[in-house]
């Protein structure tokens, strides 16, 4: 069963909830702390980003910091976002035509109405996992593999990124889904996704080593300048943090904790509350952490509520 993880209230009443699943291991993998079920089963989405990468490191992927961070994003389709997604397709020999990416507009919200009003319509490009499909390219490149069907979850790429998640998780991938870019999505455990991120942000080979130490120095290459996961990445140095779609969130922590959640409506306003709350629950806070643990509501332009975790 799901656990009540945030509530919504205005005016001293709490008029929603949002229900999930959320858990904590220890450096030795054990559970710390569990909210819901642990081993409920979930589509990681975009929180798998760390093992898509060191999977393609293993290949033979040669990007390191920011360019290397960035085939681990989401990002906001910056200017800075777009101009790497062309560094590391040229680096493939290609251009944006061979991303198999939707075309789409930015996702964040000031960058998207910047595009629109200077004319600007959706590309491949400005899709948030245009970074990753670029690396994917130049890793089938290297590899004389297919670059065509790269997101078919039969290429040769694509069964290793399966091998490595599996591996990385701990488990088998319980389903075969097809994420929002397009790319083979596998299905893990709530746990399982919390192993997969010790096993970057902490192992010492060199695929977790280099993806880990990218993502960590670069966290606006990950998200983007004014994202709930980038600020949280700059107040925990040492951690590792992927957030993904549908309310999936992964924090490995400086300390060698692991911490995986998932909101269960998918509700995006409550995975950063949701995740400070399990922070503060086991003994890490700082001010981004106490921030993002309340969101203000408003009624007539003024607060007349909040968003607010409950995790205790």
């Amino acid at each position: 069963m799901s656990e009540i993880l945030v509530e919504v209230r205005r005016g001293g009443v709490v008029e929603g909830v949002h229900r999930g699943h959320a858990v904590v291991l220890t450096p030795d993998g054990t559970i710390e702390r569990a909210w819901g079920d642990p081993h409920a089963r979930i589509l990681p989405r975009s929180s798998n980003k760390p093992a898509q990468g060191t999977a393609m490191v293993r290949a033979g992927l040669p990007l390191e910091g920011e360019l290397l961070a960035l085939a681990c994003a989401s990002h906001s389709g910056e200017d800075f976002h777009l101009a790497g997604v062309r560094r590391i397709l040229a680096q493939a020999g290609l251009d944006e035509s061979s991303l198999l990416t939707p075309p789409e507009l930015p996702i964040d919200d000031a960058v998207r109405l910047g595009v629109q009003l200077a004319g600007g319509q959706p590309s491949s490009a400005y899709m948030n996992c245009s970074g990753k499909h670029a690396a994917m390219l130049l890793t089938c490149v290297l590899n004389d593999w297919s670059l065509t069907n790269y997101t078919d979850p039969d290429h040769p790429l694509q069964r290793a990124i399966r091998a490595e998640t599996a591996e990385r998780a701990g488990e088998e991938p319980w389903a075969v889904a097809i994420d929002g870019c397009g790319a083979p999505l596998f299905g893990l455990s709530v746990v399982g996704l919390a192993r997969l991120g010790a096993s970057i942000g902490t192992a010492d080979d060199e695929p977790a080593r280099r993806v880990s130490a990218a993502m960590r120095e670069h966290p606006d290459w990950v998200a983007g300048t004014r994202r709930d996961a980038a600020a949280l990445q700059r107040s925990l140095p040492g951690a590792l943090i992927k957030e993904g779609a549908e309310a999936v969130y992964l924090v490995v922590l400086p300390d060698g904790r692991s911490v995986a959640l998932k909101i269960e409506d998918g509700s995006g306003r409550a995975r950063p509350v949701a995740m400070a709350g399990v922070l503060r629950a086991i003994g890490i806070d700082n001010d981004v952490i106490a921030e993002q643990s309340r969101q203000v509501l408003l009624g007539g332009g003024h607060p007349a509520g909040e968003i607010v975790s409950v995790i205790g």
